[in-house]
């Protein structure tokens, strides 16, 4: 028994890797290129079966402002010898015609803009703050993170070739589960530090491509006045409006360092 602990142990501890700027260890047990192509085939469902908004001013912000984050990302990835966990992205931006007040990034780059949420965003700044934050969850590899995590509870510790072949139903779900597309009250803390890790490195992202951080309260400000109201901060994958933005001030002076109008 102990020998089967220590072989866990050690594969747990080999399967680590850290998250870039936040130098966060995460459970790593699915490789880049396995979420990459689950998360291709997905994205392509989505916009093929949404309606799609190519022309007109947002359209144009989106794809604008997706393009300098991501220029500016993968400036910093390579400088920092980090260009491995970027390899293979095939970036996409797409702005998607549903009052949802929504946007999110799936692994490799694939993002989506939802209309509704436009009008919040009000300019080119706004899109980069919910932009920044978006892209960050692929940069750090969160769907990956969570799947990874999803698996060890259901099958142990396996990769993902063998989670496939033993229930390729449940690895299925577990996938849309970890991207983001459905949530369960026990991996809901996980979220919440996804979710405030994104928001840090999003404020980086933003300073890094030219945007100023301090817009970036300003827009959670105008979230948290839409909002009818948010559940309690515990049974919510995403921290409050309120915490949101406490954090977004403490970790300005640091994003302010990379702001270069």
């Amino acid at each position: 028994m102990q020998k089967i602990l220590l072989v866990v142990l050690i594969f747990i501890v080999t399967a680590c890797a850290q998250v870039p700027i936040t130098g966060r260890s995460q459970l790593s047990l699915v490789s880049n290129d396995e979420i990459m192509s689950l998360s291709a085939d997905e994205y392509k469902k989505v916009v093929s079966s949404s309606k799609t908004v190519t022309t007109g001013e947002y359209a144009q912000m989106v794809n604008t402002v997706g393009q300098n984050i991501k220029t500016s990302v993968e400036k910093y990835m390579n400088d920092n010898g980090l260009g491995d966990r970027i390899a293979g992205f095939n970036w996409e931006f797409n702005l998607i015609d549903e009052p949802t007040v929504n946007a999110w990034c799936m692994p490799g780059g694939k993002v989506a803009f939802y209309t509704g949420i436009m009008p919040l965003c009000q300019n080119e700044v706004g899109v980069a703050v919910v932009m920044g934050h978006e892209v960050a969850h692929a940069i750090a590899n969160h769907g990956a993170e969570r799947m990874s995590q999803a698996m060890a509870l259901q099958f142990g510790v396996a990769t993902l070739e063998t989670a496939m072949g033993q229930d390729p139903s449940t690895t299925q779900q577990i996938f849309l589960q970890s991207i983001g597309i459905s949530s369960q009250v026990g991996i809901l803390s996980f979220s919440r530090k996804h979710e405030s890790e994104a928001d840090k490195m999003g404020l980086i992202f933003m300073s890094m491509a030219g945007y100023d951080p301090r817009e970036a309260p300003k827009f959670w400000e105008r979230m948290s006045a839409n909002s009818s109201g948010q559940p309690p901060e515990w049974l919510s994958t995403h921290p409050s409006h309120e915490r949101r933005i406490q954090d977004l001030n403490e970790n300005m002076p640091e994003a302010l360092k990379y702001y270069k109008p």
